[in-house]
C-alpha cells in the first residue's frame, strides 16, 4: 500500500496532459511541448517524470521511474532511521533510599539520558513518611546534580500529591546503543568510582550534609545558575 501511495504521487508518461513542461537535467532546462518530451524519454528508454505539478510550466524530469521510486523509498528509510524517538523513564526513590539502591538508579538513569530519552525521577511517601519530604527534596538535587554531565534539569523537585517529581532532559541527541562489553567495561569504571565517592558522601552524611532540606541549598543554587 506504502508502494501505491508513493506511486500516485508523481504523474509519469501519457498521465502528464498539460500542453508543455519544463524539462530538467544535469545540462539545464528547457521548456517544451509534452508531446516531444514524451519521445525524448521514450528514445533513451526512459519515462517522463513530473516532479513539480505546481510550477508554471510544470517540471519533469528523464528518469528511470522504478528506480527513482526505489531512490525515494531508501531515502525515507534513511532519515526514519536517524529519527530518535524520545520516550520518558521513571525513576522510583522511597524517601530512605540506601545508597547502594541510589547508584544502581543513578546507573540506569545514565542509560536513558545517553540513548535521549528523558527520565522522569520521583520519591514517593507512604503513609507518614510525607513527613520526610525534605529529605526527598534533598535526594532528588542530589540525584540531579550527579547528572549535570549527562542531563539538563526541565523542572526542579516538586511535590504532587505522594509524590515529588523531578524531570530530565537529556543534553545530547540519542545515541545507538552500545555494545554490550563496552558498557559492562564502563560499568565496572563507573562503579569503582562511585565506591569512593560514596565512601566520601557517606562521611559527609554523618557531618550532616544532606540531613535536611538545608543542605540541598548549594545544589539548588548551582543548578539554578547553569539555567
Amino acid at each position: 500500500m506504502k508502494n501505491d501511495k508513493m506511486k500516485n504521487q508523481y504523474r509519469v508518461n501519457e498521465q502528464i496532459r498539460v500542453r508543455e513542461v519544463r524539462v530538467v537535467s544535469d545540462a539545464g532546462a528547457e521548456v517544451m511541448p509534452t508531446r516531444k518530451a514524451l519521445d525524448l524519454a521514450r528514445q533513451q528508454g526512459m519515462d517522463l517524470v513530473e516532479i513539480s505539478p505546481n510550477a508554471q510550466p510544470p517540471v519533469c524530469r528523464v528518469i528511470d521511474y522504478s528506480k527513482f521510486l526505489y531512490q525515494q523509498k531508501k531515502r525515507q528509510k534513511e532519515l526514519k532511521q536517524k529519527q530518535v524517538k524520545q520516550e520518558v523513564k521513571e525513576i522510583r526513590f522511597g524517601p530512605q533510599t540506601d545508597e547502594h539502591d541510589y547508584q544502581f538508579k543513578l546507573k540506569h538513569a545514565i542509560e536513558f539520558l545517553e540513548e535521549g530519552n528523558k527520565v522522569r525521577a520521583y520519591v514517593f511517601f507512604r503513609g507518614r513518611s510525607i513527613l520526610f519530604k525534605e529529605q526527598g527534596e534533598v535526594l532528588l538535587l542530589r540525584f540531579a546534580n550527579d547528572l549535570e554531565e549527562y542531563g539538563k534539569v526541565e523542572q526542579l523537585p516538586k511535590l504532587e500529591g505522594k509524590k515529588m517529581f523531578l524531570y530530565l532532559a537529556p543534553k545530547k541527541a540519542g545515541v545507538q546503543k552500545k555494545s554490550q562489553q563496552k558498557r559492562d567495561n564502563e560499568r565496572r569504571e563507573a562503579e569503582a568510582k562511585e565506591a569512593a565517592k560514596a565512601a566520601q558522601e557517606e562521611a559527609a552524611a554523618k557531618n550532616g550534609l544532606f540531613a535536611n532540606a538545608k543542605g540541598g541549598e548549594d545544589i539548588l543554587k548551582k543548578l539554578q545558575g547553569d539555567d
